[in-house]
């Protein structure tokens, strides 16, 4: 009985040893790595910067658009996408590859994904540390006793006539400003990211504007001119000088290090 149980749990560790992991996405690979599990890496999609490590394994495509070839080519016997990667999961089971969904959009999505992916990984206990600092950052969360209305913007541009992304619904930008106790100035419940133009923020006219700066992906950008262009517009945040550029790198990516965004903007919110 003990060699059978011996030989089981023998097999059991090659078999997590042999996991040749495919990431679809930099939420995915950060993950991955945070759970102690980085070295089962072999490809990942393009901006997958964090940590370092993650810089240096083959890319297989942009996290919406990855290409199939290329990741059969890694050999993978398992591969993690997000919800807008269903296609290409679903193709991939032609292959006979094992396949893992992760929905990362609000903050209960995240925590459950990373236990979801610390089950499939054996790795249960590290998963159980991650979303504990997600839950303590959220406790500890202090509510603002003056209410206002916060616009988060995607992204920074110089020309605000057109393709300005805001944080809507059911994401998790929207939940860190309602635990802030603020108020999202989007409310429509119909999309999570909104393309607005710069009439419609006139519109909206948000109390403070909030700006996530990727120095990864808008590194031309002219901070001092794309600033100037925000407090052009007549809004309460601009007349209030209320408009913050916030540019640390992990500010856009829904994985584990969210517990540092929720720290971040709620001392942008309540400062």
């Amino acid at each position: 009985m003990k060699k059978t149980l011996y030989i089981l749990l023998i097999f059991i560790l090659n078999l997590g040893a042999n996991e040749r992991i495919v990431s679809l996405s930099p939420s995915i690979t950060e993950i991955v790595y945070a759970l102690d599990a980085g070295e089962k890496m072999v490809a990942t999609s393009t901006y997958s910067l964090y940590p370092k490590e993650a810089q240096m394994l083959p890319i297989v495509g942009g996290y919406t658009n990855p290409h199939i070839e290329k990741i059969l080519s890694h050999k993978p016997t398992l591969v993690i996408g997000q919800s807008f990667n269903t296609n290409t999961l679903k193709n991939l089971k032609h292959f006979h590859i094992k396949t893992l969904q992760l929905k990362l959009k609000t903050l209960e999505d995240i925590k459950n994904s990373i236990t979801k992916l610390g089950k499939t990984l054996h790795k249960t206990a590290e998963a159980k540390k991650l979303t504990t600092n997600i839950t303590d950052a959220i406790t500890n969360t202090h509510k603002e006793k003056k209410t206002h209305s916060v616009m988060i913007v995607y992204g920074l541009k110089e020309d605000l006539r057109s393709g300005i992304y805001i944080a809507g619904k059911d994401i998790f930008f929207d939940d860190i400003i309602t635990l802030s106790g603020n108020t999202n100035v989007y409310t429509d419940n119909s999309t999570e990211q909104p393309v607005l133009n710069y009439e419609n923020v006139i519109a909206l006219n948000p109390d403070q504007i909030i700006i996530l700066h990727s120095h990864a992906t808008e590194a031309n950008v002219n901070i001092k001119s794309a600033l100037d262009s925000w407090y052009k517009l007549p809004t309460n945040a601009s007349k209030n000088k209320q408009i913050t550029i916030i540019d640390e790198d992990y500010l856009h990516i829904p994985s584990h290090r969210v517990a540092l965004t929720i720290k971040r903007l709620m001392e942008t919110m309540n400062d």
